[in-house]
């Protein structure tokens, strides 16, 4: 029987939405397209909604990282949240009606509130689709993943898993996969790397800006001045920085790009030796499976602490949040042929799985006995649910 997989996310953090799309691609590379279907619930039932929720946030932890801090800390601890859960009647009756329609054999979650759904459907309705969780924090992990019971969790490494089984999470139950990066990775592996330091080439330094990030003008403008260097940027949507940073360029001796959003993302990372970026837990992920040492110029309270962490337990990087800090650990790794360059990437070896995406799906697939019983039928879908699910699918 062909296996049909759900693939759950939110655009909260990109993390979730970047794990679900190499899950969704891994899982129709190895058993043809269409075999899973990847959905943003929240965002479907009530997508003005989830503009503005989105937004605040964003705004959130830029302006008020404390105040998210505290969010994020109570979160880990309320048992009141998961009792709000079971108030979002049109997202369960939502993921009821996909369960319908698409009678997956297999459901995959990048955002733990869907497995608190799950569960309130499998006791009201007796569902008998196994559900996953892919965790895409590392260490500083909210037990809000673990709360819910799924069938499994997929965790990026053996930091986190050790993190979870503290939490209380039987052994037997937490996977080791690495976190689902896209297939660029692994079939560039080894074919694309970045100039060797130690024969003399310019080291090449990858600057990854986002929303809310601090000094972020003067971080490139100081890394432009390095003549020695070549210099990429990506300012994702800001044009106004791009022009910017551009005219910081203009009449540089070594090569210098200053770059809008991209899609190039995987091989900018392959290519060069350093990324200066905040922990978010996408970009450190694809880091590691591009063995690109980091430079952490921000770190975002909570779930972001974790990301880094496993970078400073691993020797694999450096924290410098400020300008001065930041060209001081890139001098210091490129000094004496690159040696303190060389001594990071070679411990990211013990954690980069760029085959993770294919990994999980497969083990998701073994994991999920094939069964021709029928779905059980779920709650009364309300009118404008058929729309949403429409939506979704389309």
């Amino acid at each position: 029987m062909k296996p049909r997989v759900l693939v759950l996310t939110a655009g909260y953090g990109e993390g979730h939405n970047a794990a679900a799309r190499a899950l969704t691609a891994a899982f129709d590379d190895a058993h043809g397209a269409g075999t899973a279907l990847m959905v943003d619930v929240f965002d479907v039932v009530a997508p003005r909604l989830g503009r503005i929720s989105r937004q605040a946030y964003i705004e959130m932890i830029n302006s008020l990282p404390r105040a998210w801090s505290l969010v994020y800390a109570w979160a880990d601890r309320s048992w009141l949240l998961p009792r709000f859960f079971a108030l979002l009647l049109r997202e369960r009756r939502a993921i009821e009606r996909l369960i319908e329609q698409e009678r997956p054999t297999a459901i995959c979650c990048t955002y733990p509130v869907y497995a608190f759904l799950l569960e309130r459907i499998k006791r009201t309705r007796g569902l008998a689709v196994p559900y996953f969780n892919i965790v895409t924090d590392s260490i500083s992990i909210n037990s809000l993943w673990w709360r819910a019971p799924c069938a499994s969790w997929f965790v990026p490494n053996e930091d986190s898993a050790e993190a979870m089984r503290r939490g209380g999470v039987a052994s037997d139950r937490v996977e080791v996969c690495g976190f689902p990066v896209a297939r660029y990775f692994s079939e560039h592996t080894g074919e694309i790397q970045p100039p060797d330091l130690a024969a003399g080439a310019a080291p090449r330094v990858l600057y990854m800006i986002n929303s809310g990030t601090r000094d972020a003008a003067e971080i490139a403008r100081r890394l432009l001045s390095e003549q020695d260097w070549e210099v990429t940027c990506a300012v994702g949507r800001d044009a106004e920085l791009r022009r910017q940073l551009t005219s910081y360029a203009a009449g540089r001796a070594r090569p210098a790009e200053i770059l809008g959003w991209t899609d190039q993302i995987p091989r900018l990372l392959m290519s060069h030796h350093v990324l200066v970026s905040k922990a978010g837990g996408a970009t450190v992920q694809e880091a590691i499976a591009a063995r690109c040492p980091m430079i952490v110029n921000q770190i975002v309270p909570g779930q972001e602490e974790g990301n880094y962490e496993l970078l400073r337990r691993h020797g694999a990087g450096a924290l410098a949040e400020t300008p001065d800090t930041v060209l001081e650990e890139l001098k210091r790794a490129f000094a004496d042929g690159g040696r303190g360059w060389r001594a990071w990437r070679d411990a990211l070896a013990s954690l980069t799985r760029p085959d993770a995406a294919r990994d999980i799906a497969a083990r998701v697939v073994a994991l999920s006995r094939p069964t021709n019983e029928p779905v059980p039928v779920p709650l009364r879908a309300a009118a404008d649910d058929h729309e949403v699910i429409e939506r979704a699918t389309a």
